[in-house]
């Protein structure tokens, strides 16, 4: 176990030098200068103001070697400084990022239990009209855009029924502190956390749906069901054990996507994650910002990555770790 950990931290080092180098590169050949959007936003746009402020933050250096100073810098964890806000760019991540692992591991959680209850349930009453209820809000839930749930859910939540705060992280000048706090950030929660939760639910149900009817077709569950095992029994220990392994590996490539997804959901409600604030960064053109939120994001894609390995010896112990 530890010998394999240690190859999968080695691999993951090497493709997130690659995704730095690439992610830098992509950056810096996108439109725009940044010394001219904050040339622009101080009111003096002279050539002289521009040069200084280029010359300020290293950006009048050739490309390789702005590339260069960039990636000494990550792998020291220094994600450089933020020409707009003023500050460290990993102290920025930092503070912001609380809220996005909480978001996004919330919504994780609500999918994938979700999804696998409702996959199960499908599966287990084939034809019903609990097969047809549930098939039918999986693909309405996949199909519709995540900005229109997330403006809708807002809308009527909110706005028609106010029965959820729509917007913000907790309430504003409350001063709430300790299980009163926590309790105003949960309630805060709920519809961030579900709007963008129910799309990855659609994917987990129809996964497990068909994953499960594969596996009780298969000759081991027909000849528990021979033994007469109850249908319970068989279900759960035979049928849904086996069935999960498509579902982790889904969930794992899923991870990262959620974090993704953030961006969307966090601009909707003014979560204050890293997503809003890539958002944030990219209308100012502030590079190191945006290229340090692909740093993590990529880091944790990476870590979702190597605990869903990890998660297969759990489901399956006739699975080993290759070395």
């Amino acid at each position: 176990m530890l010998q394999f950990i240690s190859v999968r931290l080695v691999k993951a080092v090497f493709i997130l030098l690659a995704i730095l180098i690439l992610n830098f590169t992509l950056i810096h050949l996108a439109p725009g200068d940044p010394a001219a959007v904050m040339a622009g936003e101080a009111g003096a746009a002279d050539e002289k103001f521009i040069a200084d402020l280029r010359a300020r933050f290293g950006l009048d250096q050739p490309f390789t070697v702005q590339m260069w100073t960039y990636l000494k810098g990550a792998m020291q964890l220094d994600l450089g400084y933020s020409y707009r806000q003023q500050m460290p760019v990993a102290e920025l991540i930092m503070d912001r990022l609380p809220a996005t692992l909480l978001l996004t591991l919330s919504a994780f959680l609500i999918s994938t239990i979700l999804g696998v209850l409702a996959g199960v349930l499908a599966a287990a009453r084939q034809g019903s009209w609990w097969d047809t209820v549930i098939s039918t809000f999986a693909l309405l839930f996949y199909a519709t855009p995540l900005f229109w749930l997330a403006l809708m859910a807002a809308l009527l939540f909110s706005v028609v029924l106010n029965w959820l705060p729509g917007f913000g992280y907790e309430t504003i000048g409350a001063g709430y502190t300790g299980w009163r706090r926590a309790l105003d950030i949960g309630h805060h929660m709920i519809l961030p956390a579900t709007t963008l939760g129910l799309f990855f639910t659609a994917i987990y149900m129809r996964m497990t749906r068909t994953s499960m009817l594969e596996v009780s077709r298969l000759d081991f569950v027909k000849t528990a069901r021979a033994k007469g095992l109850r249908k319970g029994l068989i279900l759960r220990r035979h049928v849904l054990r086996n069935a999960l392994l498509p579902v982790i590996t889904l969930a794992g490539l899923q991870a990262g996507q959620i974090v993704g997804g953030a961006v969307l959901t966090e601009t909707v409600f003014a979560w204050p994650g890293i997503g809003r604030l890539m958002f944030e960064a990219i209308n100012q053109r502030d590079y190191n910002v945006i290229l340090g939120v692909f740093f993590v994001s990529a880091a944790l894609v990476l870590l979702f990555n190597l605990i869903t390995d990890l998660l297969y010896v759990v489901v399956d112990p006739r699975i080993r770790l290759a070395k």
